[in-house]
């Protein structure tokens, strides 16, 4: 038998802070294509709708898709983007009732809308309003997704990403894929369990390089091959969405008595909350960042990665604090970027290559946030569109823009001034601009750990730095008013 299935790709990690509301406009500068062209932009990379594909392939499948949009993280998304591109979804459900097996998405987790906290909940809810509680229904996240009860609720199978950097989304989908052939085919009747923490996030945000996840993945994988036990999702949960269920979760996909799949889960949840103070990272000051990036020594670069301006986290990437220290430093043979300052981009694209500039760089959106403008003399290397394609393991083979963007020379570093924010994952991001990483003493870059997956390979040493932004560690500085509380790290001296 052929099974029918709708796909599509859906995915925003909203942070609530940000200032800059996520409108319809915000998805199609990042990622927005419907039908046959988002197959043929991203079917073959490491993307959900590649895994979808290849489990239609392998099972005989009948695939209509959707659309794949996503939008960089900032602030809610509107309801005009939501009801435009959950709507595009709900409407195709709608239209093929009847003449649908499965239903099978790409989400993220973390979309939190000006109309609701729960943006994943929300688009499950409407799709359950059109096809009814008997179609499957399966789901792919991200790990840093804050996953709530009605997910959980509407969707038979969940499947996170067991990596981060996330380098296995095309494995999840298939394993999504796979297990919603069988469902449809009769095999299993699975559904999903959910259990919480009160922490704003897993303390080393669920990286899976080093340290305690590590085991814990392991556990999950074999625990996926028990009877009964289709899926386990670790998730570090995205702390910088103010809403009610927020935290790391662990989730079990599974059927039949759901006793001992609960406690599984319940214990590596106590395993995430006993960690609670196992930091992994070193977070430097901006000044002792550049302290070390001055003293370097090394045969390949040192990485330094601010955290705290991280866009892929909602940073604005416009922080300056850091770039302010090397400067100040004089450190030489370096290059940092992203600084996203479409003002200035819009300057030098009126400039000639060679010229020296006076500019306010960076710090335009809110100074208290990784501090204000810097004042430099600037020679403009060169212009670009700011198109390029990776080729990383990350964003290999993707099409990618940080919009109109420009290369200057600022002392002895080297700077990547881009309009559209967006975090350092792929070499590509500098490569395409004229800038080697590899042939630097010292590269600056805005990121948390996705940059890893590229960048370690080339790397001396990698540093991690907080410039203050609008990722900051200190939470409490935030103005948190709808998390439950007590939550850590919050309340810091809270018990079970």
């Amino acid at each position: 038998m052929s099974f029918r299935v709708l796909t599509a790709e859906f995915a925003h990690e909203t942070n609530t802070f940000n200032i800059h509301p996520t409108d319809y406009d915000a998805f199609a500068r990042r990622e927005l294509y419907f039908g046959e062209d988002a197959i043929r932009a991203l079917g073959d990379a490491n993307t959900g709708i590649a895994g979808f594909r290849d489990v239609a392939r392998e099972h005989g499948w009948t695939l209509r898709h959707v659309l794949s949009a996503a939008a960089e993280p900032a602030g809610p998304v509107t309801r005009d983007a939501f009801d435009r591109l959950g709507g595009a979804i709900v409407r195709a459900a709608a239209e093929a009732k009847g003449a649908l097996d499965g239903i099978l998405l790409a989400l993220h987790g973390a979309m939190v809308t000006d109309f609701s906290p729960d943006g994943e909940g929300e688009l499950l809810e409407r799709l359950r309003e059109v096809v009814g509680p008997g179609l499957p229904i399966a789901i792919t996240l991200d790990p840093h997704a804050n996953v709530t009860e009605k997910m959980c609720r509407h969707a038979d199978i969940i499947i996170s990403y067991k990596t981060y950097p996330h380098i296995d989304m095309r494995e999840i989908a298939r394993h999504a894929g796979g297990l919603l052939h069988r469902t449809m085919a009769g095999e299993i009747r699975p559904r999903t369990l959910l259990v919480r923490r009160p922490m704003l996030e897993e303390i080393n945000a669920g990286r899976t390089d080093i340290g305690p996840m590590v085991g814990w993945i392991a556990e999950a994988r074999a625990y996926e091959g028990r009877s009964g036990a289709f899926a386990v999702s670790i998730n570090g949960a995205f702390p910088n969405a103010d809403i009610p269920e927020v935290g790391p979760t662990v989730l079990v996909t599974y059927e039949g008595e759901e006793g001992p799949h609960r406690a599984f889960a319940e214990s590596i949840a106590g395993r995430i909350w006993d960690a609670r103070f196992d930091v992994l990272n070193t977070f430097h000051s901006v000044a002792e960042a550049a302290a070390i990036a001055r003293d370097w020594q090394g045969d390949r670069p040192l990485i330094i990665a601010d955290y705290a301006d991280n866009p892929g986290a909602g940073g604005y990437g416009d922080a300056t604090t850091l770039l302010g220290a090397l400067l100040q430093a004089g450190i030489g043979k370096a290059c940092f970027g992203p600084i996203v300052d479409p003002e200035t981009v819009q300057q030098l694209h009126r400039a000639k290559a060679g010229e020296t500039q006076r500019l306010r760089l960076g710090g335009k959106t809110d100074p208290r946030f990784g501090g204000g403008p810097l004042e430099v003399s600037a020679t403009l290397l060169w212009t670009s569109d700011g198109k390029l394609v990776g080729d990383g393991p990350m964003l290999g083979g993707i099409e990618f823009s940080f919009g109109p963007s420009a290369v200057i020379q600022v002392d002895g570093i080297t700077v990547l001034v881009v309009s559209e924010p967006s975090q350092m994952l792929d070499l590509q991001q500098f490569r395409a601009f004229g800038i080697d990483p590899a042939a630097h003493r010292v590269v600056g870059l805005k990121s948390m750990q996705h940059f890893r997956a590229a960048f370690e390979p080339i790397a001396g040493k990698v540093i991690v730095c907080s410039s203050g932004a609008l990722c900051t560690l200190n939470y409490r500085q935030m103005p948190y008013r709808n998390v439950p509380r007590p939550i850590y790290p919050l309340d810091p001296e809270m018990s079970l």
